[in-house]
């Protein structure tokens, strides 16, 4: 999977210049004396056989954090799978789980848009680097100003979005009778104030993160859970379009609760948090520079997920509900795995110093090292899904009103998901690497190319050709899956060859992935040959009695290859179990 070599090895500083892929500048925003002095300055690493000596800041370890992060996604996807499957046990595929489904989408754009993604993307490369150069009042400074910004813009956001739902739910519910249509209306404004919460949840992560307090950020979402699991089940006698609309005003309040539990760490890390308006300093610009790039990314990918909503809408609202479930399933590794990495390799890139050609060289390093981590574990989990995607969905979803059908249903528009599973997580840390080089424009550039690509494809793939193929529309759904996998992987491609002419050759050997893959195989012959010999019993013990022979025939293979991650995972487990984490 490793790319071309750069051709750029020859080129002086002024040709550097004019060209707009170019390393212009450093990570604390100022030109390099050396370059500014015209002396000639290569590309580092494969591309010329030349390496710096790496500063001690490269040393810094990354796996404790990423364990923490990826610890605390997996408590709080552990809650969230809870939470579905009581979600699935109330109101499993009725036309209110299809109202709350499409609803949940649409004002969850603001958060995914204006929160997580933008302004972690834009915020943290600029806060981590402050702090990394000991300027920690102005850190303070420009975290005050970002978040009052963000208050400011959200609250505008959400209360032209309250007042318009009704302009614009057509568009995700076309196939609703007027009855779920007016209940999705009704969701939506209620959800509304709620993701403007979460967005300010963000800003806290962006702190958290930057100070390296990776576990509480990503565990906060269990208050979000909690709060809804406990509507459900308080309210679960009342009719599905009642219990839908208390589900989400619990909802709303765990918002609330999310955003609560984070602020006193962060005050305390702050020491004050105070409004100010501030768009006039340089550091407060260059947040919002970096901003609108990734808002306009994030934004077009969030499109995407709405066209797909739309899409499944045009079948059914099974389709949407369904959809819904696979993509719970479908971002669980994504969230552990690729979230993981990249959020705490974020911060350490950013925080990266020296000369151009040293922090190149740190960056490739980190690159590589997440590269091998995340593709160890997201290997197996895309063969999983694909293999045992109906003991899965079992297992987690398969009661009260969701049956083995709705198992097989889900099953089918999972195993389309993994087609990009991949390519999707790689990019995520490609794309971390192009956030910490403040450039936000480029994996702007490679979203807007995969949006067409889905958006396409997904249509074609969803509408026309189940009735070609001669099968139930139904499963127009898993081509929507599909589809998207085939434009995550363009967008993969993009990503990494742009990357690899700026700072040298980057990517996962051959030989590495084809480990991985041999190890996955081994485990999924033993898991099918488990499955055949277990028959029918309850989904759980089934999933039980598959996926962990699965697992451990993986990396035991994998540990027999000689995978240093493989090895790892052994070592952290006996200091998990000897306490010393």
């Amino acid at each position: 999977m490793n790319d071309d070599r750069s051709p750029e090895s020859d080129k002086s500083s002024g040709e550097r210049d004019s060209d707009p892929t170019a390393f212009d500048r450093d990570l604390n925003g100022r030109r390099n004396a050396s370059e500014i002095a015209g002396e000639t300055i290569n590309v580092v690493g494969e591309s010329t056989g030349r390496f710096p000596r790496v500063s001690d800041r490269t040393q810094e370890s990354t796996g404790r954090h990423a364990f923490m992060v990826g610890a605390g996604i997996l408590i709080s996807r552990i809650i969230g799978v809870i939470r579905q499957r009581v979600f699935a046990h109330y109101l499993g595929f009725s036309d209110a789980a299809g109202a709350f489904n499409a609803a949940f989408r649409i004002p969850n754009f603001l958060q995914n848009v204006f929160g997580e993604g933008a302004l972690s993307a834009s915020f943290i490369p600029v806060y981590a680097n402050l702090l990394a150069r000991g300027e920690k009042e102005e850190a303070a400074r420009v975290a005050d100003a970002v978040l009052t910004l963000l208050a400011f813009a959200t609250s505008i956001i959400v209360l032209v979005g309250v007042l318009t739902t009704r302009f614009f739910v057509g568009l995700f519910a076309a196939s609703f009778d007027p009855a779920t249509r007016e209940l999705t209306v009704q969701l939506i404004r209620i959800f509304f104030p709620g993701a403007g919460m979460l967005v300010l949840s963000a800003w806290c992560l962006g702190v958290l993160n930057s100070h390296r307090k990776f576990f509480l950020s990503y565990t906060a979402p269990v208050v979000w859970n909690l709060t809804i699991i406990a509507a459900l089940i308080w309210f679960g006698g009342r009719d599905d379009f009642h219990l839908a609309t208390l589900t989400a005003w619990g909802s709303v309040i765990g918002s609330a609760l999310q955003f609560a539990v984070q602020m006193p760490t962060v005050m305390m890390l702050l020491r004050r948090a105070r409004p100010v308006f501030d768009i006039a300093s340089q550091n407060v610009r260059t947040v919002l520079r970096n901003f609108f790039p990734v808002f306009m990314s994030r934004g077009v990918v969030q499109i995407s997920a709405f066209v797909d909503t739309m899409l499944a809408g045009l079948i059914s609202p099974q389709a949407v509900s369904a959809l819904t479930y696979a993509q719970s399933l479908y971002t669980l590794p994504v969230s552990l795995f690729g979230m993981s990495i990249s959020a705490a390799e974020l911060p350490a890139m950013s925080s990266a110093l020296g000369s151009r050609d040293q922090v190149a060289e740190q960056l490739r390093h980190r690159l590589e090292g997440g590269l091998r981590r995340i593709a160890f574990f997201i290997v197996p989990s895309a063969l999983a899904m694909m293999a045992f995607g109906d003991v899965m969905t079992g297992a987690l979803y398969q009661t009260g009103r969701f049956d083995q059908a709705g198992s097989y249903y889900v099953w089918g528009i999972l195993a389309g998901s993994t087609i990009g599973l991949l390519a999707s997580t790689l990019g995520r840390l490609y794309a971390s690497t192009y956030y910490a080089l403040h450039d936000t424009r480029t994996p702007l550039k490679y979203a807007v190319v995969r949006v067409a690509l889905t958006t396409g494809l997904g249509y074609l793939c969803a509408i026309p050709l189940p009735p070609l193929l001669g099968v139930d529309p139904k499963w127009g759904a898993a081509g929507l899956t599909a589809s998207a996998g085939v434009a995550g992987w363009v967008e993969f491609v993009l990503l990494r060859r742009s990357l690899n002419k700026r700072i040298g050759r980057t990517g996962l050997p051959f030989d590495f992935v084809m480990k991985l893959w041999s190890g996955a195989v081994a485990g999924a012959a033993i898991g099918w040959a488990l499955k055949l010999v277990i028959g029918h019993r309850h989904p759980i013990i089934v999933a039980a009695l598959v996926l962990v022979p699965y697992g451990l025939c993986y990396f035991g293979v994998t540990a027999l290859l000689k995978i240093d991650e493989a090895n790892e995972v052994f070592r952290r487990t006996l200091r998990i179990v000897r306490g010393k984490i």
